[in-house]
């Protein structure tokens, strides 16, 4: 019977352990003939079966929704500029930078799950606009339960609370809410960086008591990966979405 026990506990720790996930940041980038926030590298994503793929978007000031990490990139200050100029600029592997229907288009043909990180403006009036077209535009391209929602920006995070389908997860990047203060606002849970769970690790559980689900940024290093493994949390995104993996199917 004890031995029988053992098993049990080593099946049950097994099991606990694959509910992790794996969520590749900007795409699966670190590969040949890709780039970060890429339409290749959410391909790439797909490819190697990845749970989600995470991309970047901010709002144009003619209000085209177009997928990038960075506020100012080759030059361009995104929110500031016409989409021709922003659609215009070239990433590593040659691709344009895309618009987000593009990429939403693209994704149509995986089955990863999209997870639409909207960044913060500086314009107030232009975010709440891309949240507004962000969740229509999802919509119309019937990507409604494939999208989830991640914000730095504590007033996005309410508004795609607020205006996504109902069920609809959102989850907040910045760090400084407590689980109970997510929970109240109605968000799905929290995804903060991994200086803030090895800070507050009680987090975790606190979470998962509340229902809600942890997801760990930006996580590359073995011991790290291990750590947030162990704590049980339910995603990691990662830029090596691969190693992640291998440790997973251990």
């Amino acid at each position: 019977m004890r031995i029988l026990g053992v098993l049990f506990f080593i099946m049950g720790t097994l099991c606990a352990m694959a509910q992790t996930e794996v969520i590749a940041h900007r795409g699966y980038w670190k590969t040949d003939g890709s780039s970060q926030n890429s339409i290749r590298a959410l391909v790439k994503a797909d490819s190697i079966a990845c749970y989600g793929s995470e991309f970047d978007v901010w709002l144009t000031a003619d209000d085209v929704l177009v997928v990038n990490h960075d506020a100012v990139f080759k030059g361009v200050e995104i929110e500031t500029s016409q989409s021709k100029d922003a659609r215009a600029i070239l990433l590593s592997n040659g691709e344009n930078l895309p618009s987000l229907k593009q990429y939403l288009q693209a994704g149509k043909d995986c089955t990863t799950r999209l997870v639409f990180e909207l960044k913060p403006h500086k314009n107030r009036l232009q975010e709440a606009k891309a949240v507004i077209d962000g969740i229509m535009m999802v919509d119309r391209m019937g990507l409604n339960d494939r999208v989830e929602y991640i914000t730095f920006s504590a007033d996005a995070l309410e508004e795609f609370i607020k205006y996504a389908p109902k069920g609809t997860p959102v989850y907040y990047l910045n760090g400084e809410k407590t689980p109970q203060e997510l929970h109240k606002l109605g968000a799905a849970g929290m995804d903060y960086n991994i200086r803030v769970f090895k800070k507050h690790p009680e987090w975790i559980k606190e979470c998962h008591d509340l229902g809600m689900k942890v997801n760990v940024w930006t996580v590359n290093k073995e011991e790290d990966m291990k750590w947030c493994i162990e704590q049980g949390v339910d995603f990691i995104t990662t830029n090596e979405p691969e190693l992640l993996q291998k440790l997973l199917k251990k």
